[in-house]
């Protein structure tokens, strides 16, 4: 049995959960295996009504359900109950692609032939899950896995074993079928491996670090298993000198500052055109000091802890190389250590400036409250330093001129891409996906989580020969 404590303060314990064995993933797909016959009979309408049913419940346990979340990982009150909000929505869409068409006609060079597509479900799927948002990722993989016929293993970050537990009650308690949906938890090393080996597995969707995805997608091909990865960012945000200022300062603090950074969408660049550089970056150092830090419980606090020591320690040591290559400090920089504060992870929202564009905190994921601040004179030199980096999952600019914002849209080497808006964040109803080192090139969410959990199947029905 393994233990999870509060990140906000370390003396809680806030749950239990079993430390599975290669053995427990082992049973988990063979009980995902054993009920994909029956599931996959069942039709779309049908397979909709649980998730709705899932969705009513999870909405009616919202608060429950985001303090957990809040607790395990450290998120703010008010970022959790959003989530959950997210987690409600993401499962009442895709009830609804249960009366989504699954194919095409095709003409046939045969006129008396019909010739059409139909998409199938793989079979049982593991999901491997991070815990920054331990509500919102498990459910955009597993909602559109079994709503086209899959059955599911997920396989959910250790540090958020708790909020996991919650989902799969909901979907439970909705009457899903025994075996349709199954968890293991515990070291992703033990058990996510042999989740990837099992000959059951038919499908891996994972986010997590890039280090972890490349091995597993290395592994997934030995074992002739189809894969998806999410994995990591640095996106930018490119301010130009005839941007609404106001809206730029609040939107990259929040993308950079909000979840305490622990965010793949998060904002970790701000890339400024001269002009405005003094301006700008003053406005954001206001805006990060007067940002309040504290246990995400708190009503009032905008930014809570780091979800670990191993994070925290993260955050620190990139604050300390950023001084070391020759940024300078302008706020933060430190761990929070007054009165209660002292017995959670708590890092001060930080910003450099003077941060050039090979520095190594404008290059590496580092997962926390740290924003660099990177001059430049022209928005071509700015796509050239938004560009150059291995990650590409999401950027912005911030700019009044169309021209411009079709320029920036056109080059930038992202998946997503904002005008006047924050790197983080996507509807469910969109393709979320990054390019370059940032993702598989598949895409989750929106419809096209129909492309991954099925595969086409072409069927031609002749008349009998006369």
């Amino acid at each position: 049995m393994l233990t999870r404590e509060n990140p906000a303060d370390t003396r809680e314990i806030v749950s239990h959960y079993q430390d599975s064995t290669p053995d427990d993933a082992a049973a988990a797909a063979d009980a995902a295996a054993q009920a994909f016959p029956a599931w996959a009979r069942v039709g779309g309408p049908a397979r909709g009504e649980y998730l709705r049913k899932a969705a009513d419940i999870l909405e009616s346990r919202l608060e429950d359900v985001a303090v957990t979340m809040t607790r395990e990982m450290g998120k703010t009150i008010g970022e959790a109950r959003g989530e959950t909000r997210r987690g409600v929505t993401i499962l009442r869409y895709y009830a609804q692609e249960g009366l989504r068409e699954l194919g095409l006609t095709i003409p046939s060079s045969d006129p008396r032939t019909l010739m059409y597509t139909t998409r199938v479900p793989l079979g049982p799927v593991a999901l491997i899950t991070p815990w920054n948002f331990p509500i919102a990722i498990p459910l955009w993989k597993m909602a559109p896995a079994l709503i086209y016929g899959n059955t599911v293993v997920l396989k959910p970050a250790s540090l958020t074993t708790g909020t996991a537990v919650k989902i799969i009650e909901c979907l439970v308690d909705a009457g899903i079928p025994s075996g349709v949906v199954n968890l293991v938890s515990g070291s992703g090393s033990r058990v996510g491996r042999a989740l990837i080996e099992d000959p059951h597995i038919h499908a891996i969707s994972f986010t997590g670090s890039n280090e972890v995805g490349r091995d597993l997608a290395s592994r997934a091909v030995q074992h002739g298993t189809k894969y998806q990865l999410e994995m990591g960012g640095k996106n930018p945000v490119v301010v130009c000198d005839d941007a609404d200022l106001g809206q730029a300062v609040e939107l990259t603090t929040s993308g950079a500052m909000r979840s305490t950074g622990q965010k793949c969408t998060a904002t970790s660049r701000a890339i400024v055109l001269e002009p405005i550089l003094e301006e700008f970056t003053d406005r954001v150092v206001a805006r990060c000091r007067s940002l309040s830090v504290g246990p995400g419980l708190d009503e009032s606090v905008y930014m809570g802890p780091a979800v670990s020591q191993a994070q925290l320690t993260t955050d620190l040591d990139y604050i300390a190389l950023g001084q070391r290559e020759g940024a300078r400090l302008l706020c933060g920089g430190k761990r929070l250590e007054e009165g209660d504060l002292a017995h959670g992870y708590f890092v001060a929202p930080t910003v450099f400036d003077r941060v050039t564009p090979h520095m190594r905190i404008a290059q590496e994921e580092i997962f926390g409250p740290l924003l660099g601040i990177i001059s430049v004179r022209t928005l071509e030199e700015a796509l050239e330093v938004a560009n150059g980096i291995r990650f590409g999952l999401s950027a912005s600019i911030f700019t009044r001129d169309i021209d411009r914002a079709l320029a920036f849209a056109t080059g930038i080497e992202a998946g997503m891409v904002r005008i006047n808006g924050e790197t983080a964040g996507v509807e469910p109803q969109a393709p979320f996906g990054g390019m370059k080192a940032s993702s598989s090139h598949s895409r989750e969410q929106g419809r096209a989580a129909l492309e991954f959990f099925t595969t086409v199947k072409t069927i031609a029905v002749s008349p009998t020969a006369y």
